[in-house]
């Protein structure tokens, strides 16, 4: 059993659950909806955690805390980093001013990103540096000459953030951000790319669906090319918008066609670099440099909310050179030197982890451990990627049902729309990668199945 029995724990779960039930809004959810589970201790893979019915629960961390906690929780080298900077100094202003954990974060992912990509903006979220690509893109077409340049080219199914410039270029019917069309800029949007499946290492897709996207590319971007500013996707897999693989050709493409018609192409890395997909940024399975880049979630290892923006410098010296020479935006919290230098030991700790091998043992551990999930009569794929293992329903997922189901087989999940998925710490062990298989598979076949 991995529920715990009823202790001091348990009530402080249950008094913690009262006391924010119609108090705290949380992602998605009306104020007066069902209960969090409280968090009561985390490290490691590890979560304890209590509900409103006085019950506790052991659970392996199947989600990294929305993709972020890749080392797990507690680690002692992160929390080290932290102590230290904040006998330091934990906050200063980065206007006018520089400190070094941010120059050396700065250094560390000009050098582990694709070749190119050579100046970073930090920012304080993942959608804040969407926007801030965004606004670069525009700022650099007005420094070309092409003032009219305003719009995006965006994919369905795509999601990068719910601010408003983010809001924008995700997918705009079938997306989280239907309800404020007025607030909204339009973009331009094209199908999904094709799905692929992993096949000896490779992701490979039908031929003639590649081909067929590529040419409603080349045809979009022809047709609207003096309207936009640069094409926007996440690259190989769409996150939020449904957990879809699809082909490294259709993001080839995408690159071949913005360099054709003068547009840039940002890449969303912010789910799927540091490794998540089995190469360290999923633009590599495509062999794609792109002109801006966005990363975040796993930066800081899930500590602190950090990300950062780089492009190339071809694109910063049109900035450089334009009559306002600067990049319009500037958070408070740029740049924080807590946040910076637990992302800069978290990258250290990434390179020197083997983190390729621990991601290809998660990836092989999920194929095996999510395969039962096939036979069950609700389940419509089955499919893993990496650290990224997706259980795709025929309808939509019963969250509370199956979130309730997977703990009581000893695993947090957080499942959305038709799917049951998991993104695992790097740290997860072969055991734990067994448990959160058999979680997910016996809750989709209790309530799905």
């Amino acid at each position: 059993m991995h529920s715990l029995p009823d202790s001091s724990d348990a009530r402080s779960a249950r008094s913690l659950i009262a006391r924010d039930r119609g108090l705290l809004w949380h992602p998605y959810a009306p104020l007066d909806g069902d209960a969090p589970y409280a968090v009561l201790h985390a490290e490691g893979t590890r979560l304890t955690l209590g509900a409103a019915d006085g019950t506790t629960f052991a659970a392996v961390d199947a989600m990294s805390s929305w993709w972020s906690a890749i080392h797990g929780y507690r680690h002692p080298r992160l929390d080290r980093a932290l102590l230290e900077q904040a006998g330091r100094f934990s906050h200063v202003m980065f206007g006018g001013l520089t400190h070094e954990p941010a120059v050396r974060l700065a250094e560390q992912l000009v050098a582990m990103t694709p070749d190119g990509l050579d100046h970073v903006f930090f920012a304080d979220s993942g959608s804040v540096s969407v926007e801030v690509a965004l606004k670069l893109a525009v700022q650099y077409q007005r420094g070309c000459g092409r003032p009219g340049r305003t719009q995006f080219l965006a994919l369905r199914g795509g999601y990068h953030g719910d601010t408003f410039a983010a809001m924008s270029v995700c997918d705009p019917v079938d997306g989280m951000h239907a309800a404020f069309p007025s607030l909204i800029a339009e973009q331009r949007f094209l199908p999904r790319p094709p799905a692929a499946r992993l096949v000896d290492g490779e992701l490979v897709a039908d031929p003639a669906e590649v081909a067929a996207w590529v040419e409603t590319l080349t045809a979009s971007v022809a047709r609207h090319a003096d309207e936009l500013a640069a094409i926007v996707v996440e690259p190989v897999l769409q996150g939020a918008g449904g957990m879809h693989v699809y082909a490294p050709e259709a993001l080839a493409a995408a690159r071949r066609v913005a360099d054709n018609h003068g547009l840039l192409l940002i890449v969303d890395e912010i789910a799927t670099g540091f490794g998540r997909t089995g190469r360290l940024f999923a633009a590599e399975w495509a062999g794609v440099v792109p002109d801006i880049m966005c990363v975040g979630k796993a930066l800081t290892g899930g500590y602190l909310t950090l990300a950062a923006m780089l492009c190339s410098a071809r694109v910063a010296r049109v900035i450089t050179d334009s009559p306002l020479r600067a990049l319009l935006h500037g958070p408070t919290f740029m740049a924080n030197p807590l946040a910076c230098s637990v992302a800069s030991a978290s990258l250290e700790l990434l390179a020197e982890s083997g983190w390729r091998e621990r991601v290809g043992r998660i990836e092989r551990g999920l194929e095996a451990a999510l395969a039962p999930a096939r036979a069950v009569a609700g389940v419509r794929e089955v499919r893993v990627l990496g650290a990224v293992g997706v259980v795709e329903l025929s309808g939509p997922v019963d969250v509370a049902a199956v979130t309730r189901a997977a703990l009581d087989h000893g695993v947090w999940v957080r499942p959305f729309r038709n799917l049951v998925y998991t993104m695992p710490p790097y740290i997860s062990s072969a055991e734990d990668v067994a448990v959160i298989g058999a979680g997910i598979c016996a809750a989709v076949a209790r309530v799905h199945g």
